[in-house]
């Protein structure tokens, strides 16, 4: 335990600083500060010494230069348990300085402004800053350093449990996240700098920083370890932010399966549910309500639906909450529900399956581009998201017959949803809800094959969507031979006149798009 008897306080946000520089007067520690940030002090009534005082040199060029100082590092970096150091200091005039209290200018928020200059990014880059936390970090035998509003609490009650002393242990966690601290910082700032004129929409250099949210039992099977990182910041609606309501703790594949389930329901505007397994979606429908979209979905594949995750797009209310609830009592096991929201009433009911984990996203928001990133050994594939939707003026007719109004509805349905399942696929839908899917097959025939097996009788009149091309007609004979009435497909095939005479003569109506969904 090291007892604090001067501290350095220099912020840009001052959020509850007021309260804890309080407490260090409290204890008898003395305040060296400097700026905006003496001023605010000083305005509260909390006594302070300006840096320029204790100096003895005044803060110049417009307050670039106000820490960066002898007195003041020689200070933070003395080892106060080496003679050598206690007698240079003293002969110096240098007083020891047991805590920093730092954050730093607002780059990142500098810079997110649409508007924003060269200019205006530099003149937010801090130096003195950086520079103290360093120092204070790296002497953490000697000096505690606060580099967040968030740390104040903890050492606000670390103070007053032992009459002004910071244990080691503390002060070595602050430390590690100081460092944490300028590490990102001093990345923001040379990611800014170096892609500035960088006109491709990929950064020359990635970092990636994600905090350890939890350790998990294990991995995708229990002989492998694994960690559940998040994001700095939340983004909105997503899986991995998502508020867990009841259950047990997440498994690494819930977490996949959850964040698939809701990536494909905020894909549509209509109440939609999704039923994943597998990283894959076994039954996906839209309706005119949440227990209509649920029933449909589960009745592409209720086999496959057992042990499922459900994503739902809007609040779920009891009248949901029982469908989901009926289907559990005639065998189907759902693992999970990701959601929006959940009146009271459709919690309670859901919350009676004590191991049913229950997440809340709140509102969800469209998907937007961003990258996706994905580890090779050796290496990382950085892409964009595939978010590319189609509308009836992007299809080409190619065949004799064209689709009716309601078998394009259900074509522009079947090809939203191929794109979220693994290639190959071949997907088939019957108006707005899924009737077989075929999913990460190495043939398309297969896929077909697959999909066509579990549709059953439901083939009959169905729309098929396969997300890339058909290399040659067999895919579509298949198609034919089960009653499929319209297909919407890429092309691009070197065969593509043999696949659509081979629709011709099936009577099948077949459009193109120009785009595929390839998803490995």
């Amino acid at each position: 335990m090291r007892k604090i008897e001067r501290a350095l306080i220099s912020t840009y946000d001052k959020t509850d600083l007021l309260e804890i520089a309080n407490v260090l007067v409290k204890h008898g520690i003395e305040i060296l500060s400097t700026g905006g940030t003496a001023r605010h002090l000083r305005d509260a009534g909390v006594e302070i010494i300006d840096v320029s005082d204790y100096t003895g040199f005044p803060e110049m060029l417009d307050g670039r230069v106000k820490t960066l100082h002898p007195k003041i590092h020689a200070g933070l970096l003395a080892q106060w348990d080496i003679s050598e150091h206690v007698s240079q200091t003293t002969d110096n005039g240098i007083k020891q300085i047991d805590m920093v209290i730092c954050n730093l200018y607002p780059f990142e928020a500098t810079i997110a402004k649409p508007d924003v200059t060269l200019e205006d990014a530099i003149e937010n880059i801090d130096i003195g800053g950086p520079t103290m936390i360093r120092a204070a970090a790296k002497n953490y035998k000697h000096v505690a350093v606060l580099t967040s509003p968030s740390q104040y609490r903890q050492i606000i009650s670390e103070l007053n449990d032992n009459d002004g002393y910071i244990s080691e242990d503390i002060r070595f966690e602050l430390a590690k996240k100081a460092f944490l601290h300028t590490a990102h910082y001093d990345n923001a700032i040379s990611t800014y700098l170096v892609n500035m004129a960088n006109d491709d929409g990929f950064d020359e250099t990635l970092t990636l920083r994600y905090h350890k949210a939890e350790s998990l039992r294990y991995g995708e099977n229990p002989h492998q370890r694994a960690a559940f990182y998040k994001t700095e910041t939340e983004p909105q609606s997503c899986a991995a932010w998502a508020k867990q309501l009841n259950g047990p703790p997440l498994s690494y594949n819930n977490i996949l399966d959850l964040d698939a389930a809701l990536e494909i329901v905020k894909d549509f505007k209509t109440p939609t549910c999704s039923i994943i397994k597998h990283n894959n979606p076994c039954g996906l429908a839209t309706a005119g309500n949440l227990q209509d979209a649920f029933t449909n979905a589960l009745e592409c594949d209720r086999t496959s639906a057992f042990g499922s995750i459900v994503g739902l797009n809007r609040k779920v209310t009891i009248q949901t909450a029982n469908t989901i609830r009926d289907a559990a009592k005639s065998g189907v096991k759902i693992e999970a529900i990701i959601a929006p929201s959940y009146t009271d009433k459709a919690l309670r009911a859901l919350s009676r399956v004590e191991s049913r984990r229950i997440l809340e996203t709140g509102k969800l928001i469209p998907q937007q581009q961003k990258p996706q990133i994905r580890n090779v050994t050796g290496g990382a594939l950085v892409q964009e998201q595939d978010i590319h939707n189609i509308g009836k003026d992007d299809i080409q007719f190619v065949t004799k017959r064209k689709p009716t109004e309601e078998e394009m509805e259900s074509l522009l349905f079947a090809w939203k949803a191929c794109k979220h399942v693994k290639s190959n696929c071949i997907l088939l839908a019957q108006g707005t809800q899924t009737v077989g899917i075929g999913a990460g097959q190495m043939s398309r025939v297969d896929a077909a094959i697959i999909a066509v097996r579990k549709a059953g009788e439901k083939t009959k009149d169905a729309v098929l969507a396969s997300d890339a091309f058909f290399p040659f007609p067999d895919g579509v004979e298949i198609a034919g031979d089960a009653g499929i009435r319209a297909i919407i497909q890429p092309g691009g095939s070197v065969n593509d006149e043999a696949v659509i005479e081979t629709a011709d003569s099936y009577n099948i109506a077949m459009v193109t798009t120009g785009v595929r969904h390839f998803r490995h």
